[in-house]
Order: structure tokens, then C-alpha cells, then sequence
């Protein structure tokens, strides 16, 4: 059974950023592709960014187009923690944010564990 903990949520300003981790237990962390999500009131939880585990390759990140250029998504794997840097904030990124472990799909159904979600609001 994996755990996951969400923390680094808030309240911010347009424009602002703010750093979300996702720390992990019971499990074999560098073993787990992970992804973030988000959820609006009265919308779908929505893919955000994923990332592959650390191969001879390297890394693969991925996300969606919404973000691309303001989030990053990394991973510490002798942290246990994985983390999500939003910069250049905006309104209609306000939302419940949830990391989970399984995939790197964009489907949330592709996933096999969650974290409780931790709230970022962002002002105008």
C-alpha cells in the first residue's frame, strides 16, 4: 500500500507561484511513474503533469498544454517526494491538486493510488 501526502497548497495572487510536493511511503518510490492532477468545483479532475521513472535514458516529463512553459514537474527519489513548480499563476488554475502513482497517462482511471489533494487558489 502506497501513501501519498499532497502539502504547499495556498492562497497566491496572479502571477505568483507556489511549489507542491507529494511525499510518498510504503512503497519503492524510484520504482513509480507519477502524475499530478487537478479539480475544479463542478469539473472533471483534469490531467496536469506526469513523470517516468529515472532509466539509463533519463527522465521523460509530460503535461498538459494549459501549463506548458509555467509548471515542472520533478521528482527527488531519495526524498521520497515528487513536486510540482507553478509559476505565472493564474485564476483558472485554482483547483484541488492530487498527486497519485501508476502511470504517466493523462486518463486519472490509469492510476492506482491517490493523495488527499491539496487547495491552490489563485486571485486576480
Amino acid at each position: 500500500q502506497v501513501q501519498l501526502v499532497e502539502s504547499g497548497g495556498g492562497l497566491v495572487q496572479a502571477g505568483g507561484s507556489l511549489r507542491l510536493s507529494c511525499a510518498a511511503s510504503g512503497g519503492t518510490f524510484s520504482t513509480y511513474p507519477m502524475g499530478w492532477f487537478r479539480q475544479a468545483p463542478g469539473k472533471e479532475r483534469e490531467f496536469v503533469a506526469a513523470i517516468t521513472v529515472i532509466t539509463r535514458s533519463g527522465i521523460r516529463t509530460y503535461c498538459t498544454d494549459s501549463v506548458k512553459g509555467r509548471f515542472t514537474i520533478s521528482r527527488d527519489n531519495a526524498k521520497n517526494t515528487m513536486y510540482l513548480q507553478m509559476n505565472s499563476l493564474k485564476p483558472e488554475d485554482t483547483a484541488v491538486y492530487y498527486c497519485a502513482v501508476g502511470s504517466t497517462s493523462s486518463s486519472w482511471t490509469q492510476y492506482d493510488y491517490w493523495g488527499q489533494g491539496t487547495q491552490v487558489t489563485v486571485s486576480s
